[in-house]
């Protein structure tokens, strides 16, 4: 299985934005993370992060037909963007939307997500961590 690792705006800035939110760990820890835990399950793992949602509709378009599953976290892409879960529609690849914070007890705004309707779970506030969760959801869901 193929995996690809969509990261949204300011993610890069991991470890050093509000890590009171967000922890210390840097967006290539997250990185080495989920390639060791992809390593293990024998998956292979691409990742992609842009602060543009151009960039991020271009490269979930190019994973058509190359990619079997994909872990977003679309930031602050999840409350403005119709193009990126659009995107995800239109190449019907199973997707789940990861928040490393819960969205739901953050501002209002934070709580509703135009990138859930076309993903096949959401998984938020579980940190870090819940990367390694997607990544297991999509591996199980390839399986049956």
């Amino acid at each position: 299985m193929k995996i690809l690792v969509v990261n949204g705006p300011n993610m890069n800035m991991l470890g050093v934005r509000e890590p009171g939110i967000y922890g210390r760990a840097t967006l290539a820890d997250l990185e080495k993370m989920i390639r060791a835990h992809c390593a293990a399950a024998g998956a292979d793992v691409e990742f992609f992060q842009s602060n543009h949602e151009g960039a991020i509709v271009d490269r979930i378009q190019e994973a058509y037909g190359k990619i079997d599953g994909i872990v977003i976290n679309p930031a602050a892409y999840t409350h403005t963007s119709i193009a990126i879960p659009d995107a995800l529609r239109a190449v019907g690849i199973p997707a789940v939307e990861i928040h490393v914070s819960d969205i739901q007890s953050r501002e209002d705004f934070r709580r509703h997500s135009y990138t859930r309707e076309a993903c096949v779970a959401q998984i938020a506030g579980r940190g870090l961590k819940g990367y390694l969760d997607a990544v297991d959801l999509l591996l199980n869901r390839n399986r049956e």
